[in-house]
């Protein structure tokens, strides 16, 4: 995938996201297809395919700039005190559909353990 991938496309403001969350590096929109009250997606701006990709110790900075964002979706979405799931697909087994790093934030309701 390219920097064209629709990910990059919302991030660089070209194609439309309920935005929740928004710093310099990582973006967080809604999902257009919820699976709870609140789903939310984490992705950084820079085009990382996927989480086997992406090198933490070179990327620390952005690492941690994802999981603040995380928390503070959680917050901003009311979710912090109740709890709240967060997912990181790998590859076609993993059910990764779009080939940008993201992390899903999903809560709102009680959560169950599917497989």
């Amino acid at each position: 995938m390219s920097q064209d991938c629709i990910f990059c496309k919302i991030a660089r403001k070209e194609a439309p996201a309920t935005v929740v969350y928004e710093d310099e590096d990582v973006l967080a929109f809604r999902d257009i297809n919820p699976i709870a009250p609140v789903h939310v997606l984490v992705i950084p701006k820079k085009h990382v395919e996927k989480l086997s990709d992406f090198d933490p110790e070179a990327e620390r900075d952005l690492w941690a700039k994802l999981l603040r964002a995380v928390q503070k979706v959680a917050e901003l979405t009311g979710v912090k005190d109740s709890g709240y799931r967060v997912v990181i697909n790998e590859g076609p087994h993993g059910q990764q559909t779009v080939f940008h790093l993201h992390l899903h934030v999903i809560g709102g309701r009680q959560l169950r353990w599917t497989m």
